[in-house]
């Protein structure tokens, strides 16, 4: 027997570890419960700095994190009320509710890319610690791609919230990507470097707007059709 294959036989025995290998939206919902804490830690961290710098920047990246923060708890407890008591209503809800955080997440993202720019703020890292920032981020967004293909075919309305989510952090992050590598490696000068991050920016704000109109249009859609079905 392979060393993967103990491994699971050993965490099967447990009543959790049964439930992240067999059920496919437990183990999403307990990734977006670990995406929540280190969201939370996120926004406490730069809450802290803004109130001690009296920043404006900062402020507006503890609004980021405490939105996204806000949005995985939603959803985390969501599931928690599914799980006693099975209905899509719920699930429609926290979908619309998203929907319209992810609106008010791309309006403070733009926030924060104006002050950005007009500030000219960007941290500029060493090659290696970089180079492990890129990393991670193509991570993110490679498993982003990976769960899109998976569970594309899956109905349920919380896990496409949770996706949308996930989208949302990956291309805010590759903006924030973007401005790092430009000052730790770029040759550009600074008038370039700043229309290129103001068009990506632009494009990740609109990309989180639409993303999020989507849902809400989504969510009163799915709701039509249940009331229409209700009343056959």
């Amino acid at each position: 027997m392979k060393l993967h294959q103990k491994a699971i036989s050993l965490i099967v025995k447990t009543k959790i570890g049964n439930k992240i290998v067999s059920s496919q939206r437990y183990r999403i919902i307990l990734s977006a419960a670990v995406a929540f804490a280190f969201n939370l830690l996120y926004a406490i961290y730069h809450c802290v700095l803004g109130v001690l710098n009296i920043s404006f920047w900062f402020i507006t990246m503890c609004a980021f994190y405490g939105i996204l923060a806000t949005i995985r708890f939603s959803a985390v407890l969501c599931e928690r009320n599914h799980y006693k008591l099975p209905s899509d209503d719920t699930d429609l809800f926290v979908m619309k509710f998203t929907g319209i955080l992810l609106v008010i997440l791309g309006i403070v993202l733009a926030t924060i890319n104006y002050v950005s720019l007009s500030q000219n703020i960007a941290t500029k890292h060493e090659e290696i610690i970089m180079i492990t920032i890129a990393t991670y981020t193509f991570y993110k967004i490679t498993m982003a791609i990976v769960k899109a293909v998976k569970q594309h075919k899956n109905p349920s309305p919380l896990l496409k919230t949770i996706r949308s989510i996930g989208y949302a952090e990956v291309s805010a992050s590759i903006l924030t990507l973007q401005r790092s590598m430009l000052v730790s490696f770029g040759s550009m000068d600074s008038r370039q470097m700043r229309f290129l991050n103001a068009m990506t920016g632009a494009v990740v704000c609109v990309f989180i707007l639409i993303l999020g109109l989507s849902m809400i249009v989504k969510s009163r859609r799915k709701e039509q059709e249940i009331w229409q079905n209700q009343n056959l």
